[in-house]
């Protein structure tokens, strides 16, 4: 029997939520909040910071790489536009809390 928490992995990766440049996208939404705080920024323009410039990344993916091209399906594409945004916003949260 598959373990919960193994098979909501396993449907991250399936979906494409969850990709080899995930971890980047944590670490840039680490080192844009940390540049934006110690730069004076309060939290909330630093957690906005690193949601905008994730944005205009994820924008420029999709006239760069395009949707079906890299990750086959456009349900696919988005799921891991939607993760990439969540993971590296999440991690600004969590750095000024």
């Amino acid at each position: 029997m598959i373990k919960p928490l193994h098979k909501f992995v396993q449907w991250q990766l399936l979906s494409g939520q969850l990709d080899h440049w995930t971890a980047y996208h944590l670490a840039g939404g680490a080192f844009i909040c940390k540049v934006a705080l110690w730069l004076g920024s309060g939290a909330f323009w630093a957690v906005m910071a690193v949601f905008g410039l994730g944005l205009l990344w994820e924008v420029a993916e999709y006239f760069i790489e395009g949707t079906e091209e890299v990750y086959g399906t456009k349900k696919r594409w988005a799921y891991n536009t939607a993760a990439d945004l969540f993971v590296e916003t999440a991690i600004a949260v969590w750095i000024v809390l």
